[in-house]
């Protein structure tokens, strides 16, 4: 039963664990992904980072917008009015007689030119903008990020479900051997038909864990299928295996490489949203400076009135001076300062929390690693434990008990050795992520 319960808790640790270009088909409809392709497809396809970039596309948007408030300004408008024939009397004197004048229709073209000539607010703005763009760009390469990450995960997930499918299947190959030969030895009345009970139950329980794993290996495929945007029922076929990931994968490089702040793309944001900040209090003070607009104006008549003593054409230039506000522009520049202050307090906090993190990440590294090259050493010896123990119960030397127990020390082997180089994958992977180099 120690076997089935080692089995269980490495399928459990990982779902657990969880996951918080055109593709090559073959004949038969199915996908064949490469790691790489796999990652290459999903930044096309997924639908979060379609959306972080559509975000960034409007952000580049809202410069052109900002930049078009301070250049020229043209307008034209044109209408028309009819008094309905009323009339106004005009007397000179109260002695003479009225005169009456009619208003005529009247209809005018107007066109109008304005420029802004200086506003504090204008060029702040326009700084806030691009800088906007930039936290929108930088949103969305860590989008991208996060994504190259979930997809790597849940392939390496795929590759460990099957590895831990097919030790799974191979020990209940195994033990349907050895229980045929125990009912032999159990008929020849060698042994008592406890044994056979025994080891019945066992194999139960290791046809369970099988149907178990089978669920979790379809559980990493949809996963996997969520992330490169595809459906349910896509068939994906992996061509990067386990073994080309881990002898790809140099560990020990990683863990040479001396660790730059600068490359993370958390603290990059971070250090935008303190520009920001800052910007907002140039913003705010730009509200005490005065606003200065310069504009012409053309008025063209079509149906002109009797007594017309408007210009045609006006030039000239509008001020506005901020005076007194009760303290409004005041209040909102301490509290930019305020949220300036916060968000240094954020970057260094962040600087502190990424420099531990890395340290824990490597140090965690470096000891999967050790347990990683112990584990392969196991293996082997498992292995050659489970040979010599299968000779001698050929030959009637060694009891089910004893051929059981190497089978099982055989398949703990195994089951440690999956275990660990998925966390060690997984370390290597968040390590890399920290670093903003996937």
């Amino acid at each position: 039963m120690k076997i089935n319960m080692r089995i269980f808790k490495v399928i459990l640790f990982f779902m657990i664990l969880g996951l918080g270009l055109k593709p090559l088909y073959s004949q038969d409809s199915t996908m064949t992904l490469s790691l790489d392709k796999a990652i290459e497809y999903a930044l096309q396809n997924n639908k979060v980072i379609q959306n972080a970039r559509l975000s960034s596309q409007v952000a580049k948007e809202k410069i052109k917008e900002t930049t078009a408030a301070g250049l020229p300004q043209v307008n034209a408008s044109a209408d028309y009015n009819n008094f309905l024939g009323a009339q106004a009397e005009l007397r000179l004197s109260e002695s003479a007689p009225p005169a009456v004048i009619e208003f005529n229709p009247t209809s005018t073209f107007k066109f109008n030119v304005s420029q802004l000539v200086f506003s504090g607010s204008y060029y702040v703005g326009l700084q806030l903008s691009k800088l906007s763009s930039q936290m929108a760009e930088k949103s969305s390469l860590k989008t991208e990020l996060d994504v190259k990450e979930q997809v790597t995960r849940a392939y390496y997930l795929i590759l460990i479900s099957e590895k831990i499918l097919k030790i799974i299947e191979a020990n209940r190959d195994n033990s349907v051997v050895i229980l045929e030969k125990t009912k032999n030895l159990a008929n020849a009345g060698i042994i008592e038909k406890t044994e056979v009970n025994k080891l019945s139950v066992m194999v139960a329980s290791v046809e369970n864990a099988q149907k178990a794993a089978e669920r979790q290996l379809e559980m990493a495929f949809n996963m996997l299928r969520f992330q490169l945007g595809l459906n349910a029922g896509e068939k994906i076929k992996l061509v990067t295996s386990l073994d080309d990931i881990s002898q790809q994968n140099k560990f020990e490089n990683i863990l040479i490489n001396t660790f730059n702040i600068e490359n993370n793309t958390d603290f990059n944001l971070v250090l935008l949203q303190e520009k920001m900040r800052k910007s907002q209090i140039s913003l705010e003070k730009s509200s005490y400076l005065p606003t200065l607009a310069g504009y012409y104006s053309y008025t063209g008549k079509i149906l002109k009135p009797k007594f017309d003593m408007t210009p045609k054409n006006v030039i000239g230039l509008n001020l506005s001076v901020p005076i007194f506000s009760s303290g409004l522009r005041h209040s909102k520049v301490s509290q930019a300062k305020i949220n300036f202050n916060v968000a240094e307090n954020t970057k260094e906090l962040l600087n502190q929390q990424l420099t531990i993190q890395e340290k824990q990440l490597r140090y965690n590294l470096n000891n999967l690693l050790e347990q990683y090259q112990n584990q392969k050493i196991n293996i082997e010896t498992a292995k050659e434990v489970l040979d010599k123990m299968n000779l001698k119960f050929q030959q009637g030397i060694i009891s089910t008990l004893e051929l059981t127990s190497a089978n099982n020390n055989y398949l703990s082997a195994q089951s440690d050795y999956i275990s660990t180089l998925f966390q060690l994958l997984d370390a290597e992977l968040a390590l890399r992520k920290l670093n903003g180099n996937l």
